[in-house]
């Protein structure tokens, strides 16, 4: 099993930055893909990134709508996982969540069997 543990969020103005780390506990960091998903309120959850364990080549993935803005990235040394969140907008607001599951990524959140508790980002305009 692995635990998770996002931080980082926090309030930001329209075309800021922030940068959200997950830590997880366990030994075993490297043979789990790790996932990045939002939900705002009123709404359902939704994949924001994703990338595959190191060994296998470390894909990375993203939703359309952060592609190009937000960057995920892992630290296995650390284990940790990042978002690199930029150019925010305000319906980026949500609060994020990053998931595990063994080995292979996806986008589907039923996917990933453990979750952390989440970390709120709010971006004014």
């Amino acid at each position: 099993q692995v635990q998770l543990a996002e931080s980082g969020g926090g309030l930001v103005q329209a075309g800021g930055s922030l940068r959200l780390s997950c830590a997880a506990s366990g030994r075993t960091f490297n043979n789990y893909a790790m996932g990045w998903f939002r939900q705002a309120p009123g709404k359902e959850r939704e994949f924001v990134a994703a990338t595959g364990i190191s060994w296998s080549g470390g894909s990375t993935y993203y939703a359309d709508s952060v592609k190009g803005r937000f960057t995920i990235s892992r630290d296995n040394a650390k284990n940790t996982v990042y978002l690199q969140m930029n150019s925010l907008k305000p319906e980026d607001t949500a609060v994020y969540y990053c998931a595990a599951r063994v080995y292979a990524s996806s986008t589907n959140d039923y996917d990933y069997p453990y979750w952390g508790q989440g970390t709120q980002v709010t971006v004014s305009s």
